[in-house]
């Protein structure tokens, strides 16, 4: 496996090094060709853009990559698994990194089958240079708003695991539209209580109105809406 590091400035911190470079986005090209893996290793060079290059699946799926927004540049056919059975074990366990797939034989079904699954884009070698950092480009933008709304999902739920199962009804039924004396008779609670508990959660979220509340609890994936179901 080769890489390609930034150099730090000697004005940096090395905090602010390291945050700076968790930042910066890393290309994981995967191709059982070596001339073909260090051409692309050094075209990503001259864009200025990091690697990590992998002869087969199976050397990136043993690896412990950095925790960075960035894409894969993977070859459809390799030895072992495929590009596209890549793509679906990186699926299956969670991995949405988006992946720009080559291929040295156009293939109209595989390629149908790799966009469906969320490919970028699926090229045919030999690829034009800015055909190819333009689709690279593009899968970095995808992943670094998947990497944002994860984070924003996360926060969401940490907040919600403060709420007792009590607020958590009222959280739902607040944002179903549910007028306090509605859920008050809905829960056989007085209504004091469900303001009480309204207040509770709106202070444990850091909300500041009933459309914010709305908002969140929509941004919700359905599974932890119907998990909260009491």
């Amino acid at each position: 496996m080769s890489m390609n590091h930034p150099q730090r400035s000697s004005g940096q911190s090395p905090a602010t090094a390291a945050g700076a470079e968790a930042s910066r986005p890393l290309v994981i090209i995967v191709d059982d060709d070596d001339s073909l893996r260090e051409a692309l290793h050094e075209l990503m060079m001259s864009a200025g853009l990091d690697t990590a290059c992998f002869a087969s699946t199976r050397e990136l799926l043993a690896a412990q990559l950095p925790d960075r927004p960035g894409c894969l540049v993977a070859d459809v056919r390799m030895p072992g698994v495929s590009g596209l059975e890549l793509q679906r074990q990186l699926a299956q366990s969670g991995n949405h990194k988006p992946i720009v797939f080559l291929t040295a034989h156009g293939d109209i079904p595989m390629s149908v089958q790799a966009m469906k699954a969320g490919a970028v884009d699926f090229l045919t070698k030999p690829v034009r240079d800015q055909t190819l950092l333009d689709a690279i480009a593009t899968g970095i933008d995808r992943d670094r708003i998947q990497r944002a709304q994860s984070q924003v999902l996360k926060e969401h739920l940490e907040k919600l695991a403060l709420l007792t199962p009590r607020e958590r009804q009222v959280l739902r039924e607040v944002a179903r539209g549910r007028q306090n004396k509605q859920i008050a008779f809905d829960l056989g609670i007085s209504e004091i209580t469900v303001k009480l508990h309204r207040g509770n959660l709106m202070r444990k979220m850091v909300l500041t109105s009933v459309s914010e509340l709305i908002r969140l609890w929509e941004s919700l994936p359905i599974e932890i809406r119907e998990k909260n179901e009491v």
